[in-house]
């Protein structure tokens, strides 16, 4: 019995509370629909083309600062006796691909690098090994050959001095340098 009168009260609640949310739709809220029919649809047609002309303007400038700043990273690092560029640097490669196919004259030099660790000889090589890797990536993605010069300093160019993990680290590299 004590469910039943329950239900009662909660059907009852329900019913005051629609009843109460469809009165308090009075003359004011039916207003602005009224003056919206009356303007036509030219007034909403309008209204989205300028909400869909600000969005592109701004992805537009979004993707202007995304480029400035790519552009502004020139220095590529590599792991330990790897030349294959990493992962994360891509899309920033792919701005520098773009900005030389965009630009024609634009003359580029990679100069790749090595740590201290091996012989001269081979870390001249894997510095070239790593300064070809950016450039096969530039052209494929829209630079001309001719726009690219590379360059290996192997170990002779140390960017921090040390024998840590650290200093080592940033030794191996590329860097994009204008010509």
């Amino acid at each position: 019995m004590k469910i039943t009168q329950l239900a009662k009260m909660a059907i009852l609640i329900l019913s005051l509370t629609g009843l109460a949310a469809c009165s308090s739709t009075g003359e004011e809220a039916q207003e602005p629909a009224v003056a919206e029919t009356e303007s036509g649809v030219d007034a909403t047609t309008r209204r989205a083309q300028e909400l869909e002309a600000e969005a592109r303007a701004r992805a537009a400038a979004a993707e202007e600062r995304m480029a400035r700043n790519a552009l502004n990273t020139t220095v590529f690092y590599f792991d330990f006796d790897v030349a294959e560029f990493r992962q994360a640097d891509r899309d920033v490669l792919t701005y520098h691909a773009k900005d030389l196919a965009a630009n024609p004259s634009k003359r580029i030099r990679l100069e790749g690098h090595a740590d201290e660790r091996g012989t001269r000889e081979y870390n001249l090589a894997l510095g070239e090994r790593r300064a070809n890797g950016v450039l096969n990536f530039l052209i494929v993605n829209g630079a001309a050959r001719s726009q690219i010069e590379v360059v290996s300093y192997g170990e002779e160019r140390p960017a921090q001095t040390g024998q840590n993990d650290a200093a080592y680290q940033q030794n191996r590299r590329v860097e994009i340098s204008g010509i």
